[in-house]
């Protein structure tokens, strides 16, 4: 047995009982529901939502918002509009006699960032009323009783960091698809990771975290010139103060909605943004993860390379197997595998009947994990018209 073997099936033995401890894990989340009020919440909260050119976008969001079941004098909403070239600071305006105010990022900037999101984040936490901090984007939608379930999940548990549950609404286009499938899966390794303290994930479209608590770990501090992360990066800074206080709301009431990116450049420039984090991460056991996922990635996209080249014979168990054999079962493992997990968390998100185009979508998976990967850790990527080291 060549090196490449024994090699390729560490891999996928070592990738296949990481997706089953996920699967487990997610399992073993308790399901929160709201306890019936028995006196009026007196939380006060704040939505920052940064906004740069989202016109098309932000009136939806703002109208969900608008539209929540919590007290609206328990919370304000601060829009942080980022340098915005089109109508977005004329659509957040017109919010203004419902408690939502608009605080323009240039008037506190004197010179070019590498992270203007966390500078909006800081900024208007900085002008913040509210004791729980909570954000999402200007392209997202939430649920009515969103802020009335994360209240009373803050109240009943005192968590200083909370991760919440994301969908991606999608068309029958394919890139559209393969996000929302893609998406689902990292918000089931978000939940079953968060909850098990295995590493630290989430995703900045649905967040809340004490004031204090960002405050008190010197708030985008040490992380403010990466220019993404500020949720991981933050999630981490508060876990390592308060490990037993950083939790994972499994809520239907809380699951927000967010749009996809509408082609593939604008995927591919998410992606790099999001590993190019990787790096970047104070936390170790993710970094351990995110190499083992990779290296797997990369196996299964070079064993059929080299068998084009140099497919070897393997005697495994007394039966001869070719390497794109051994590939082959591999695949449809990983497949299986992969749906395994997949199942009971499409169950939550409604999605079930999205799973049937999973097995379709993998080798365009393969084929993006490890492309993405590389050139998050060396390449330079565009985002919302800048360009980004």
């Amino acid at each position: 047995m060549t090196a490449v073997l024994i090699i390729s099936i560490s891999l996928f033995l070592g990738y296949t009982v990481l997706i089953i401890y996920y699967r487990q894990s997610w399992l073993s989340i308790p399901i929160f529901s709201r306890p019936a009020p028995i006196a009026k919440p007196t939380t006060r909260i704040t939505v920052i939502i940064p906004a740069r050119n989202e016109e098309q976008n932000i009136k939806a969001c703002l109208d969900s918002i608008c539209a929540q079941s919590y007290p609206k004098e328990l919370f304000e909403v601060i829009v942080v509009d980022d340098h915005s070239t089109d109508k977005t600071a004329v659509f957040i305006d017109d919010y203004a006699d419902q408690n939502i105010k608009r605080i323009a990022l240039k008037d506190f900037i004197d010179e070019p960032l590498n992270s203007y999101k966390k500078k909006a984040i800081e900024v208007a936490i900085q002008r913040s009323a509210g004791e729980l901090i909570v954000t999402t984007d200007a392209d997202c939608i939430v649920p009515v009783n969103w802020l009335q379930t994360i209240a009373a999940f803050y109240d009943t548990r005192q968590p200083a960091f909370i991760a919440a549950p994301v969908s991606i609404n999608c068309s029958n286009r394919f890139i559209e698809k393969f996000q929302a499938l893609d998406f689902m899966v990292l918000q089931g390794i978000t939940g079953a990771s968060v909850y098990k303290k295995m590493h630290s994930m989430c995703n900045g479209a649905n967040l809340a975290y004490e004031k204090n608590a960002f405050e008190e770990v010197g708030e985008f501090k040490g992380i403010d010139n990466i220019a993404s992360g500020d949720d991981m990066l933050l999630m981490h800074k508060i876990y390592k103060r308060y490990p037993d206080r950083v939790m994972f709301l499994r809520s239907e009431e809380v699951i927000v909605q967010t749009q996809p990116v509408k082609s593939m450049r604008e995927f591919f420039g998410q992606r790099i943004r999001w590993a190019s984090k990787a790096g970047k991460y104070d936390d170790k056991r993710i970094f351990g993860v995110l190499l083992l996922v990779y290296l797997f990635n990369l196996m299964m996209l070079g064993l059929p390379v080299i068998a084009i080249f140099n497919n070897v014979q393997y005697s495994i168990l007394h039966v001869q197997c070719s390497m794109i054999t051994v590939w082959g079962i591999m695949f449809l493992l990983k497949i299986l595998i992969e749906l395994l997990f997949l199942f009971p968390v499409a169950q939550f998100f409604g999605k079930q009947n999205m799973l049937k185009l999973f097995p379709f979508l993998q080798p365009f998976h393969i084929l993006y994990t490890v492309t993405a990967g590389l050139l998050g850790m060396f390449g330079k990527y565009n985002w919302k018209g800048r360009k980004v080291k």
